[in-house]
């Protein structure tokens, strides 16, 4: 079964960002049961941020990341959506036939407009270039958080339309909703997320992360009183790294009493850099290597655009776009 996903270059990685989506993604891909197709979704990213050189900067940094936390080219397609021009053409083509009540009632587009990004064609289409993301590749699953359902629903309705338009030729997708998300606290114990400036981090400085992990927000309990782990962001963080062997352990710190939090988050300090110790020396590598990660995306392209070429040849026949006679 065909497998694709796209992961926007939306500047530094943090641990939500991480256990939420490129954990389970690398589990999938590395399970060796289906084909995975991977993108990094730069043509999205300029619908709510469009900067030049730094959306250069941030795909480049992206795709160092991802290759860093264990996306394996050797084990799946991995490209940069921007390499494959098909899908801008799929993406016109399908706004031929898509209703404007569809994408005005998509939920997506009304929660970014309300949180103040300015709203524009790139955002209030969204919908259709995911489409032709999905659509392109005859993707049969499409592994998405639950906000995101209903553009795979958009995709399928779409494919649907076309199809009884045209003639049977694309694929409906489904949706894979992750169950078990792993919801990571950020420092202030809201949900981790850069909107809300309480983010740990994965590939800053030493000392970035150490300021981080120092900022988690903690209550007063005196350093020889026992502590409750189950209201402690800290602990909250850190079972994400601990087997129950170990998240037991740490109870047991908790509960004993006779440690400050201050302990506790030099200890989540080194748990992280013991986590992430090889992805962070692969990244600076890869940071440092552009020619070789530039040559990584370019084997993508190559792969993904053989499929979408053959794939677009026979839409463009059946659409009745004119071509070579």
């Amino acid at each position: 079964m065909r497998i694709l996903t796209g992961l926007q270059p939306s500047g530094k990685l943090h641990l939500g960002n991480y256990f939420a989506s490129i954990k389970p993604m690398v589990e999938l891909q590395n399970a060796g049961q289906n084909e995975m197709f991977i993108f990094i979704a730069n043509y999205h990213a300029m619908s709510s941020a469009n900067k030049g050189a730094e959306l250069q900067n941030s795909t480049f940094e992206a795709a160092c990341a991802f290759l860093a936390l264990g996306i394996d080219p050797a084990k799946c397609v991995f490209w940069v959506q921007s390499d494959v021009k098909e899908v801008l053409e799929l993406y016109w083509i399908l706004s031929g036939i898509t209703p404007m009540g569809l994408l005005e009632r998509a939920h997506a587009y009304k929660d970014k407009v309300a949180k103040g990004i300015e709203a524009n064609h790139a955002l209030f289409s969204y919908p259709v270039l995911m489409a032709a993301d999905i659509l392109l590749y005859d993707a049969k699953l499409v592994p998405v958080g639950k906000d995101q359902t209903q553009h795979v629903e958009i995709a399928r309705d779409l494919a649907l339309k076309f199809n009884n338009n045209f003639g049977e030729i694309l694929t409906l997708p489904e949706a894979k909703i992750a169950e078990n998300v792993a919801v990571v606290p950020g420092t202030d114990g809201a949900k981790m997320s850069k909107s809300y400036k309480n983010t740990i981090d994965i590939f800053g400085t030493d000392k970035q992360l150490k300021k981080q992990c120092s900022s988690i927000v903690t209550d007063s309990t005196p350093l020889e009183a026992p502590k409750k782990w189950q209201d402690c962001n800290i602990f909250n963080i850190a079972k994400l790294f601990l087997d129950e062997s170990g998240q037991a352990e740490l109870k047991a710190r908790y509960e004993r009493g006779g440690e400050g939090y201050g302990h506790f988050k030099a200890y989540l300090n080194e748990l992280i850099l013991d986590y992430f110790g090889q992805a962070r020396s692969k990244y600076e590598y890869f940071i440092t290597h552009k020619g070789e990660v530039r040559d990584i995306l370019d084997i993508g392209a190559k792969k993904a655009s053989e499929l979408a070429s053959a794939k677009m040849a026979k839409i463009r026949d059946l659409a009745g776009v004119f071509g070579a006679l």
